[in-house]
Formats: structure tokens, sequence, C-alpha cells
């Protein structure tokens, strides 16, 4: 008679029951869903192709309010120096409209490709994983032309006024290639970080996170935002600092999210944590300590 076996049981994994996939046929399957993904967006950029001309006008539309209230002359203007540019332009706009209609399609393949190595219940999240970061992404973007789009046009804006108050004229010649090329970075680079709460999530309900080490890990990230703002975002400090806040407010909002989806810290790990704090409190009693004693030292001192 065999024994019981004394395993503790856990949820079946989704590859345990398929035969283990060799590394060319993860490479196929990896080419298979790039390839589905590509199909998709170029589908979504020939249909956004036939509103073109409303994709322009909305893109535009925070620029112009930005000159008005700058208080410029005249309308403001996009230029183009070769015939052909015009076409690139709108083949621009095609592409960064045709990114929001593929997302979700675009997003389902990479999650069709993650999944066979995930557990049955992880495998559940399939539909909430592909709505939310679409979601997400599309409202990244929304944010950046809302709320960041307005700051960095007004801020460019002012600096020919104040040069008009010092006696010289600055004209703005606004070419159609190059602010489509900065609207498009902007847009992607909101979208990308919006999706920071929706990958910590993900982490932190798989277990590979929780939200003591991100909370831990908070002041490094003040850091690596400053880079991440840096790298995405166009080469003006504007644009950083723009970037770069909500980026740190994303990954507080990822805190709680993991606190209240992600899987719980162990008992060695709240209690690793309550001696880092104690630690902590320990160390800022030593050094106010120290201060005071300084003081007391300085102040005598100066009685003598």
């Amino acid at each position: 008679m065999t024994e019981p076996s004394t395993e503790p049981d856990r949820p079946e994994a989704a590859g345990e029951s398929a035969a283990v996939m060799s590394f060319w046929e993860h490479l196929d399957e990896l080419r298979s869903r790039l390839t589905k993904a590509a199909l998709a967006y170029v589908a979504a950029m020939f249909a956004a192709w036939a509103v073109r001309d409303q994709v322009l006008e909305f893109l535009w539309r925070p620029f112009v309010a930005s000159w008005k209230s700058a208080g410029l002359a005249g309308e403001p203007q996009l230029h183009f120096a070769a015939p052909g540019d015009a076409f690139m332009a709108y083949f621009k706009l095609s592409m960064i409209a045709g990114a929001a209609l593929a997302a979700p399609v675009v997003f389902y393949q990479v999650w069709a490709f993650v999944a066979p190595g995930l557990y049955k219940r992880e495998k559940r999240w399939s539909f909430g994983f592909v709505l939310f970061t679409s979601l997400f992404f599309v409202g990244g973007a929304l944010f950046g032309w809302r709320l960041a789009f307005p700051i960095s046009f007004d801020y460019f804006l002012s600096l020919t006024a104040d040069a008009k108050h010092a006696g010289v004229q600055i004209t703005p010649t606004v070419m159609i290639g190059e602010y489509l090329d900065f609207v498009a970075q902007m847009l992607l680079a909101f979208g990308l970080i919006f999706e920071l709460p929706i990958l910590l999530t993900f982490l932190s309900m798989v277990g590979l996170v929780n939200y003591l080490q991100l909370l831990r890990f908070s002041r490094w990230f003040v850091m690596v935002a400053s880079v991440l703002g840096a790298v995405l975002s166009p080469p003006d400090t504007t644009s950083m600092v723009v970037m770069t806040v909500p980026l740190i407010g994303l990954y507080f909002v990822s805190i709680g999210l993991a606190w209240l989806f992600g899987k719980r810290p162990s008992d060695e790990q709240l209690e690793r944590d309550r001696r880092w704090r104690e630690e902590k409190k320990a160390e800022r009693a030593r050094l106010k300590a120290e201060r005071r004693a300084e003081k007391a030292r300085e102040a005598a001192e100066k009685r003598k």
C-alpha cells in the first residue's frame, strides 16, 4: 500500500496539462503572436486613415489653446517643407490613432503568449488584464493630451512672449512633421507609464512582489522615475517634470492596489519589516539626540 502524499495541494499550472513546449516552439508561438498583433495594427492604421483630419484637429487643439492664452498674434499654423511631408504627416497620424485602436488586440496577444506559463486561477484574469491594460494605455495618452500638452505648450510659447517684452521678435513656425513627432513621443510615453499600476498589481497577484517590498523601494523609485522621465520625454525640463510627477504618483497607487489585490507578505517578511522600521526609528532618534547635544555644546561655547 502506498502512503498518502504529504505534498501540499497547489493549483494546476496551465502548462502541466499539455506537453512542455520546446525553445523553438516558444519562438514559433512568439512569431505567431507578433504577426497577429502587427496585422491588427496595420488594419487599425487603415481605419484611422479615414479620420486623419479629425485626428489632426484633436491633436492640434492643445497647441491652439496655448497659442491664444499666450496672446500671440494671428492664428497658429502647421507648415511643411517638402511636398511629401504632408503625406508622411498623415501617415504618422494613422500610426498614432492605430496604436489606440489596436491596443486591445495587441495586449491580448501579449497575454496569450504569457498565459500558458500561469496557473488556471491566474488565467481567469485574461479579460480584466486586456480590458484594464487597454484602458490605462489610452487613458494615459489622454492624460498627456489633456494635462501635459497644455503645460508644455504654455511654457514653450511663453518664451516668445518674454522675448517680445525684451525687444526681440520671435515668430513660431511649427513644422507638421516635428510637431507630430513630439506628440507621438509624448502620447506613447504617457500610455506606457500608465501601465505601471497594471504591471505591479499583476506581479503582486502572482506573488513576485508585495506591497511591503514596493513601499520600501519607493525612495529609490523617485530616482528611477526621474531617469525614466528624462528618457521617455522630449529633451526639455518641462516635459520631464510633467512626466516624472505622474509616474511617482502612479507608483504609490500601485502600492495601494498591491495591498488590496496582491498576495499577503509572509510572517517572516512582516517580522523583517517590523525590525527594519524599529531600526530606522532608533536611527532617527539617535541623530536627533546628536543634533540636540551638538546645539547644547555650541550654546555652552557661546556662553563662555
